[in-house]
């Protein structure tokens, strides 16, 4: 496998994560970045060693293979679709989209033009959500009947330096955080074929506390507490509660109940974590040890993604896994505000689980 040449729009909060998670990944080298701060763009390069370059002058580099688009929610689906206009395959940070429209554009524009699309989270990739996928393949737990997804925070007003955008029309608790939790479920029980949702915004506004805009007002346009329930086309049901309302918890982040036992999946944010089963006829959970590596990072999904490009393989971190994830988290809003079950159109076929035993920094067996 040659390694392709990788390029940053967007040099904001999430940046650096990528340049940590991609740089032992051989497949793939980043090369350059872009920002519509160009000051940030160049200080960004010093530090990371990259070459600092304009949008345009980005895209226009022949040597260039896939670009990571690390933009806002809102303009995920613009610079998405100027990548792929440009002849490079993209990667972009969650979600998609901001709605299941503008995704579609996206998806279908990189079909049309024989590129791919990848999206985050790849989390689901690391170690913890890849030995649990080969718990349940295994048929360690039996034919999953139920689950269980957690998430529950104050919100990102207190420590983030651009916050605002977390309660602007693409934010909110569903779509900041659900792709993980919503990402690492379709990876272990398949896709989802219609949901229900009771969910509310508690706050007109929300007062900042990070160092950056302490003090400001923000104002809020989203949902900040979504309890939905989503039923499987396996016939599996989970239960999901993702909130910007809860001042603390003891839930649990992710559990799946099958026929003939339970396992504790670990945090969907991270790569590593313990996995936990309880079988049928005992009392206790026992760990279970970790079948995939834990040592990677974000850009695992790029890599990914730069690996099928060369073989022709599906890549797991997908436009479709993405699009389907954010047509759950639409019809969660949907389904809160008509009071009624909202079947999900879009499917897919689950993501290939990783062989186990794969080296660090390899994606292929």
């Amino acid at each position: 496998m040659r390694t392709l040449k990788v390029g940053i729009i967007g040099t904001g909060n999430i940046a650096p994560a990528y340049i940590r998670g991609c740089a032992p990944l051989d497949v793939i080298e980043i090369t350059a970045c872009a920002d519509l701060l160009p000051e940030r763009a160049r200080a960004f390069a010093a530090v990371h060693g990259l070459a600092a370059l304009s949008v345009d002058d980005l895209l226009a580099r022949d040597d260039i293979d896939i670009v990571i688009n690390l933009t806002i929610p809102l303009a995920h689906a613009d610079v998405s679709l100027q990548i792929l206009e440009a002849g490079k395959h993209a990667y972009c940070e969650k979600p998609l989209a901001v709605d299941r429209d503008d995704g579609a554009r996206v998806v279908s524009a990189a079909k049309a033009a024989g590129l791919r699309v990848g999206c985050a989270p790849d989390t689901f990739l690391g170690g913890g959500g890849q030995t649990a996928r080969k718990v349940i393949d295994d048929g360690a737990i039996g034919s999953p009947v139920a689950a269980t997804a957690f998430w529950l925070s104050r919100g990102h007003e207190r420590w983030h330096p651009n916050a605002g955008f977390y309660y602007l029309k693409g934010g909110g608790p569903h779509f900041d955080m659900g792709p993980y939790y919503l990402t690492a479920l379709v990876n272990l029980m398949g896709p989802v074929a219609r949901v229900s949702c009771s969910a509310r915004q508690t706050f007109s506004e929300r007062v900042a506390t990070s160092e950056a805009l302490m003090g400001q007002r923000l104002p809020v346009e989203v949902n900040t507490h979504v309890a939905g329930t989503l039923e499987f086309e396996s016939g599996a049901i989970a239960s999901v509660i993702l909130s910007f309302d809860v001042w603390g918890n003891n839930l649990p982040e992710i559990e799946i109940h099958g026929e003939t036992g339970s396992l504790s999946v670990p945090d969907p944010n991270r790569f590593d974590g313990d996995v936990r089963l309880l079988t049928g006829g005992t009392s206790d959970w026992a760990d279970v040890p970790l079948t995939h590596s834990t040592n990677i990072g974000r850009g695992a999904g790029v890599a990914d993604m730069a690996y099928a490009i060369q073989s022709g393989r599906p890549h797991r971190a997908s436009g479709d896994l993405a699009f389907h994830v954010l047509d759950i988290m639409q019809a969660l809003d949907e389904s809160a505000e008509q009071g009624r079950h909202i079947a999900i159109e879009s499917t897919l076929d689950q993501p290939a689980a990783l062989p186990a035993g794969l080296a660090d920094g390899v994606l292929d067996a």
